[in-house]
């Protein structure tokens, strides 16, 4: 069985084998991923305040989808002040 073709083969066995550092839940990344991606943003090390969801968005498919969306909806919006 090969992976699909938007995977690569090491993305997809390291989906298999897991991070090799703590990661969040899926819970605890819809949880903070607001204030992720705002750090990010920010020019802050979102890695560091918010640890565990990098490892987490590399993994899971679903997860990666909202950062990307969010990531995307709040670059598009006009910066106020």
């Amino acid at each position: 069985m090969s992976p699909p073709d938007h995977i690569s083969r090491d993305q997809l066995i390291a989906r298999v084998i897991g991070p090799s550092e703590a990661e969040l839940t899926c819970d605890e990344c819809f949880d903070a991923l607001d204030r992720y991606v705002e750090l990010e943003l920010d020019g802050a090390d979102a890695d560091r305040v918010v640890a565990g969801m990098r490892p987490h968005l590399e993994g899971c498919p679903a997860c990666q989808h909202d950062y990307g969306s969010l990531l995307a909806y709040l670059k598009s919006r006009p910066k106020s002040g």
